[in-house]
């Protein structure tokens, strides 16, 4: 198999699980050395107190092709990213490719709770962990990203530019930590697009991550059991999906055209050719506009 990322280092901030783990697999699928941060540990869970653990997804790195290191690590701590980064400048003398797809917010926000009725507390925590996170590992990271040219850095987020500029986003603090992570990959471009680099903002659609799959009572092989609850997940992605977008982004020479812009996995797809474990390419924030939103029947004839 081709593995273009062979001879390049990435570090995947937020690699427990959903998207940071299918953006780490997919780089180490295509030959990259990944390091993979989050808090919960084989040793220690975090508050979401789930089984998955930032060392099953190195394992999962490697296993893909790549080679996985697993750094346990809280973002919001600059002391330990501090750390982090020096071990990786240490071990390889480069980063090639930084995500910053730190999170850990979903258990905070009210689902369409005004900012007045929102507790307060858990609304500040989840925009330190979606937005402080980012801040800390960037100023960091860059550093070392900078000492080659060419560069990347992909700021996740839920919803496109456009999307989220029109439509409300579940409550104040979600809507704004995800608008804001959208706005740092814009000055970032301007940060970095002088200096050889690149960033940008990425969205995967509707996301058939861990957590999700438990919320609707199913699995990864059976997830098509949900739709007679909820049709419209008919349109729904493995993280893997993302992670190829972000590998194929990763080994574009061309890459710097996107910088500063606002993309998604289905957009990607089309433009890079890859697919979805399943060979379909889910283009959900179109069919969220076209169908889901727009009142009409669930139907994904077209958008996958």
């Amino acid at each position: 198999m081709s593995q273009p990322l062979e001879d390049k280092v990435a570090l995947v901030a937020g690699a427990t699980r959903g998207a940071g783990r299918g953006i780490a697999v997919e780089l180490g699928a295509a030959g990259a050395t990944v390091y993979v941060t989050g808090r919960s540990t084989r040793a220690r869970r975090s508050e979401y107190d789930r089984p998955e653990t930032v060392e099953d997804t190195a394992d999962l790195v490697t296993a893909a092709g790549g080679h996985g290191i697993a750094v346990p690590t809280d973002h919001l701590d600059p002391a330990q990213v501090r750390v982090l980064v020096e071990r990786i400048a240490d071990e390889q003398g480069r980063l090639d490719v930084l995500v910053n797809d730190i999170w850990g917010g979903e258990h905070l926000f009210e689902w369409d709770s005004p900012v007045w009725e929102h507790d307060l507390d858990n609304g500040l925590r989840l925009l330190r962990l979606a937005i402080d996170t980012h801040a800390i590992t960037s100023h960091h990271a860059l550093p070392l990203l900078l000492r080659r040219a060419g560069g990347l850095v992909v700021e996740m987020t839920d919803g496109t530019d456009a999307y989220n500029r029109e439509n409300y986003r579940n409550s104040f603090f979600y809507d704004l930590a995800k608008t804001s992570v959208i706005r740092m990959a814009f000055a970032l471009g301007h940060e970095l697009g002088p200096r050889g680099a690149t960033a940008v903002a990425l969205t995967p659609g509707w996301l058939r991550s861990e957590m999700m799959l438990d919320a609707f009572g199913v699995r990864e092989d059976n997830w098509r059991d949900a739709l007679d609850r909820v049709p419209h997940f008919a349109v729904s992605e493995t993280p893997h999906y993302v992670g190829r977008a972000v590998a194929a982004l990763a080994t574009d020479p061309d890459v710097a055209r996107w910088n500063g812009q606002s993309l998604d996995s289905g957009s990607l797809a089309r433009t890079y050719g890859f697919t979805d474990l399943d060979g379909s390419r889910p283009d959900a924030w179109r069919y969220l506009v076209e169908v889901q939103d727009a009142g009409k029947p669930a139907d994904v004839t077209g958008y996958r």
